[in-house]
């Protein structure tokens, strides 16, 4: 079988149709990439891509929607929900099939060395292909964020792993790396984004510093607002959703909405998700209340009313879990076929992109978004 692996680029821009689409159109048109979600978020001003290819074929899809960015998003002029520090904010690669995460590192240093010496902006590695144990999380890496970044850059303990540590405005700073699957996760509450990112500090593995450590294992969470929604989320990325299931950081956030008297409003899936996450819960709500459930088309079913997955958009398994959505290499058009015109609007099926996108294919398909979580 060829070799696979996923890319979800993050872009600082969530509201211009014309840039979201040229991006799209950017990767959907490169040799041996086949675009599978575009997620954009008004409230964010984010958009997450999620594509899949051969470890040539991502790297120059990345570079050539970096290369429409470069040409259409002003970071100077930017402003959103979402912690970010650049108009490329996070691109990670992600195995899915016959690839190594040695390789997906490799992938993130071709990705930044490029980067950097056409578009001339500093380049960070995170995750797996940090340098340092300093740079492993994004979090620590966006500490600042754009607004801080000028200041940073003149800080020899931050020079940038690719490119000069020059300032460049209208792009800021990128951050690449390898890592593993991610899922992003909202779960939506009828209140404000200090009790929501109260929740957050409360569930998160991190949760208010060392001395005072979250609930949940293997967790990001933050709390913002929606305006367009009129509510609130804990917005979460889910590191490892073996440990730490979608049921749980549900069901953690709802008893701490209960303490508060707060009303949750269903949750919120971003991008692709894998199937056996949702099997995962689906079990967990069939053991807890005595239920006899076999089917799998069932099991979604009950997991989607359980989770209020539908809240604020419908949820349809068939375009949200991976292996439904990238079967299994049929008659090899994965990797070959390009796919042109594939650009969705911004009228998707969410409303903001916690941070991120993801895919990955039957045994270890692997994605997902970033956040500062």
């Amino acid at each position: 079988m060829s070799k696979l692996v996923e890319c979800v680029p993050n872009f600082s821009e969530g509201r211009n149709k014309e840039t979201i689409d040229a991006l799209a159109a950017a990767i959907s048109e490169t040799e041996g990439c086949r675009l599978l979600d575009v997620d954009p978020g008004a409230s964010t001003n984010r958009t997450v891509y999620t594509f899949v290819g051969s470890p040539e074929a991502v790297v120059e899809g990345a570079l050539n929607a970096a290369r429409v960015a470069f040409k259409m998003i002003d970071m100077s002029k930017h402003k959103g929900e979402h912690p970010r520090m650049g108009a490329l904010d996070v691109c990670p690669f992600i195995p899915v099939r016959n690839v190594t995460m040695a390789e997906c590192v490799s992938c993130a240093n071709k990705f930044a060395e490029k980067l950097a010496n056409e578009l001339h902006v500093p380049v960070y590695l995170y995750a797996e292909a940090a340098r340092t144990e300093g740079r492993r999380t994004l979090p620590a890496v966006r500490a600042g964020e754009y607004e801080a970044l000028a200041t940073k850059l003149q800080n020899p303990e931050w020079k940038p792993d690719f490119g000069e540590p020059i300032f460049v405005p209208s792009w800021g700073a990128t951050v690449t790396g390898a890592r593993k699957f991610l899922i992003a996760y909202n779960v939506n509450l009828l209140t404000t984004k200090e009790l929501a990112h109260r929740i957050a500090l409360n569930i998160r593995e991190g949760g208010r510093g060392k001395d005072e450590p979250g609930r949940l294992k293997k967790v990001q969470a933050i709390g913002w607002y929606l305006e367009e929604e009129n509510l609130a989320q804990l917005s979460a990325n889910i590191l490892d959703y073996e440990i730490t299931p979608l049921h749980m950081v549900y069901e953690e956030t709802r008893k701490d909405a209960k303490e508060l008297n707060l009303p949750i409003l269903g949750s919120q899936l971003v991008g692709l998700v894998p199937l056996q996450a949702l099997l995962a819960s689906a079990d967990y709500y069939i053991k807890e209340e005595n239920l006899f459930i076999l089917e799998e088309e069932h099991k979604i079913r009950l997991v989607i009313n359980r989770l209020g997955l539908d809240s604020l958009a419908p949820f349809e398994p068939r375009k949200r879990i991976i292996e439904y959505l990238v079967e299994d290499d049929l008659s090899g058009a994965l990797i070959s076929q390009t796919l042109k015109g594939f650009v969705h609007s911004v009228g998707a099926r969410t409303p903001t992109p916690g941070g991120g996108s993801v895919s990955a294919a039957v045994a270890a398909m692997v994605s997902t978004v970033e956040s500062h979580k």
